[in-house]
């Protein structure tokens, strides 16, 4: 199986990290790899760079399909444009956000999401709305960290991560975390570990749902 992931945003080395992140994940028959939507903002923070990613998101999913490749993955935790380019491709795309939602689920109870900055909170309370998931979202915390800083300052994210994912665990009464911002996968075990939670990375979640989708069809 061939997976594409698409990073909606044009910084090469998170695609780089995103790729990393997928092939971990990914079962021995599953071969990732990447593309950078290389017109959009450095960075998807709010529904504004959402807006002027989306077009090149919905391109990259339509050469996919034309490319060979048996599914997508949209490796941004908006889920940018993800409704438009699953109407646009022939194949199975799939969204981190969306995927990391389902797989929290699994583990019982609610689940508090942890993302970058507060310009994010309303399109992921607008999605889990959208995903009929309301009742199993027990928050959606800004760190009020940069995308960008998850790789330019690891140390400080590190640490204001899993600040918030202690938080979560005590305040939220979640059973599970979820990590909002696939630049956050290196940070699952550290975050699972202060928390005592699961800590449910999207991207590797996003790569385990292509290949059921693919193998239940």
């Amino acid at each position: 199986m061939r997976v594409l992931a698409i990073n909606p945003n044009s910084t090469v080395s998170m695609t780089d990290g995103i790729v990393r992140a997928a092939r971990a994940a990914a079962a021995p028959d599953v071969i990732v790899e990447g593309l950078t939507n290389t017109g959009a903002p450095p960075a998807i923070q709010g529904e504004a760079d959402g807006r002027a990613a989306t077009p090149g998101v919905i391109a990259a999913c339509r050469t996919a399909a034309h490319g060979g490749y048996d599914a997508a993955i949209i490796a941004c935790f908006d889920d940018t444009g993800l409704a438009q380019a699953r109407a646009a491709a022939s194949i199975p795309v799939i969204g981190i956000g969306q995927a990391a939602f389902l797989a929290a689920m699994l583990h019982g109870g609610r689940f508090s999401v942890i993302t970058t900055l507060p310009v994010s909170v309303p399109v992921i309370e607008s999605n889990i709305i959208a995903y009929g998931l309301s009742s199993a979202c027990a928050s959606v915390r800004a760190s009020g960290l940069p995308v960008l800083a998850l790789e330019d300052d690891p140390d400080t994210a590190r640490a204001t991560l899993l600040d918030c994912a202690r938080d979560a665990a005590t305040e939220d009464g979640a059973a599970a975390l979820v990590l909002g911002c696939a630049g956050m996968a290196p940070f699952s075990p550290a975050m699972h570990g202060a928390s005592g939670l699961p800590a449910i990375d999207g991207v590797a979640a996003a790569v385990g749902l292509a290949r059921t989708a693919l193998k239940a069809s």
